[in-house]
């Protein structure tokens, strides 16, 4: 099934959840080697590839809220209580924002640089929000690292919720994430 439906999720949702989750983990690893790898010439590089990435995450997160708004949301196990109904709502939505600051935060931080990390993979310019301005850059790349941590806490929430609703609870809650069965 390519949509959602009240039973599970669709393979465009899954796709998404799939790719943005490696994507996203990956970059948070590969933006902490970037901090603590020592000064070198190539660095530039290293940070215009995190960019560029990081442009890839921001428009995909913004395709999946558009899919998620087109599409039916499964419906919760029956026995599943209000309050973690209410956390489920919470903790994706401050996903959504977490990875949505973390993402423009570096892209305020890229126009800010100098040099900017505009180029877009070798292929275009990614026009650019901030100007110049060092101490702005450092202050943007500070709460980019900060709110880049809070989404992998959150993260971490969302894997043990999903452990949790696998292992302990066993109601396919993760199934149907991952395949086309309910």
């Amino acid at each position: 099934m390519i949509r959602n439906t009240s039973h599970g999720w669709g393979i465009i949702s899954r796709w998404l959840h799939g790719s943005l989750a490696l994507t996203i983990i990956g970059m948070i690893g590969f933006g902490w080697w970037m901090n603590h790898i020592p000064a070198r010439p190539d660095r530039f590089f290293y940070r215009s590839i995190h960019a560029d990435i990081g442009y890839v995450i921001l428009l995909l997160t913004v395709l999946r809220l558009v899919w998620r708004l087109v599409n039916p949301t499964p419906t919760m196990p029956a026995e599943t209580s209000r309050w973690q109904k209410v956390a489920a709502h919470v903790s994706h939505g401050a996903r959504y924002l977490a990875v949505i600051v973390v993402t423009m935060l570096g892209w305020a931080h890229s126009g800010a640089h100098a040099p900017d990390y505009s180029d877009f993979f070798g292929m275009f310019h990614v026009p650019q929000f901030t100007a110049p301005d060092r101490a702005a850059a450092g202050a943007y790349e500070d709460r980019h690292i900060l709110f880049a941590y809070v989404l992998l806490a959150l993260i971490a929430v969302h894997v043990i919720a999903a452990l949790w609703h696998h292992f302990i609870r066993r109601d396919r809650v993760v199934a149907r994430m991952v395949t086309d069965e309910a």
